[in-house]
């Protein structure tokens, strides 16, 4: 794997034309909206986890709906929350939000907390979404740094294709140094890169073209060297146990009853790959088991 390197480029080279491109072309997302709120910039931030906007967006408006804070959110049952997550993936994120919303009721008076280090004790919350948070519900200047922001950085400041697997330090201590001084700039600045990276330096076919800072970009400078090491592959979900385990869910989401064995069972034919999905839901806290074989979405 290549290093990260940061190249010589000023960073205030890359502010305004960035922050200028955003102000022309963001997206109307509804978290980005003032009604929104911290509450609604949490919300989406779960959501979007490992998962695209197109598919975040209806499951977000119905959630906000339902629950516009998080009191009203932690009032109901975990079980309520896993159910409204539908079929976003990765149920567990739906579990932590509500956990995330109790604890705000309880420690916080309902209001989600502005202090970075408050966020980051909130369950479910780790340093990507409490940096989220502070900075784009309440404009504070933290390094955010998710896969379209890394990519963003990999290509424009170290002249690779793309970022390591996993964060490094290299990468926060380069994402501190291009961060502006100015908490609202270094605010937009975290958002600009962001929605940069998710349509423009995209993982594959990005348009330098309509790109704020290619004539600054030092992977494009270089040539576009190709990316060094094994070639990420996507991850697959046919035949998997993540696909058995949705599959459970939702049988369970459709019904506001206890659900038989009879009727999960009919959902996956094969029963030792069945048997484990389901345990794992169990073991995960997303299924609670009752007695005569019957389960249902979690109560509290």
């Amino acid at each position: 794997m290549t290093a990260m390197t940061s190249t010589h480029t000023p960073p205030a080279s890359l502010h305004t034309p960035v922050i200028g491109w955003f102000e022309q072309h963001a997206r109307d997302l509804p978290w980005r909206r003032p009604e929104a709120g911290a509450w609604g910039v949490m919300v989406s931030e779960f959501m979007l986890q490992q998962t695209p906007v197109s598919r975040v967006l209806p499951v977000y408006e119905q959630w906000m709906a339902r629950w516009p804070r998080p009191a009203d959110l932690a009032a109901d049952a975990p079980g309520e929350a896993v159910r409204a997550w539908g079929r976003l993936g990765y149920p567990r994120r739906a579990l932590r939000l509500h956990g995330a919303a109790q604890a705000i009721t309880e420690r916080h008076g309902g209001d989600v907390p502005s202090e970075h280090g408050q966020l980051l004790a909130l369950p479910g919350i780790g340093e990507y979404t409490a940096a989220a948070v502070a900075s784009f519900a309440y404009g504070q200047r933290h390094a955010v740094l998710d896969t379209n922001v890394r990519r963003v950085f990999a290509r424009a400041a170290s002249g690779i294709q793309y970022p390591p697997n996993a964060t490094t330090a290299a990468e926060r201590k380069l994402a501190r140094a291009l961060l502006p001084e100015e908490d609202g700039r270094a605010a937009r600045w975290a958002a600009a890169t962001m929605e940069l990276g998710a349509l423009v330096c995209t993982a594959k076919n990005e348009d330098c073209g309509r790109c704020p800072i290619s004539g600054q970009c030092a992977w494009r400078l270089a040539g576009k060297p190709a990316h060094q090491g094994a070639p990420r592959r996507g991850q697959t979900y046919a035949g998997t146990d993540r696909q058995v385990r949705g599959r459970l869910l939702a049988v369970l989401r459709e019904s506001v009853a206890p659900v038989t064995q009879a009727a999960l069972d009919s959902v996956w034919e094969e029963p030792v790959q069945r048997a484990r999905a389901l345990d794992g839901l169990v073991a995960d806290g997303l299924v609670e088991p009752l007695a005569g074989a019957r389960y249902r979405l979690p109560l509290g």
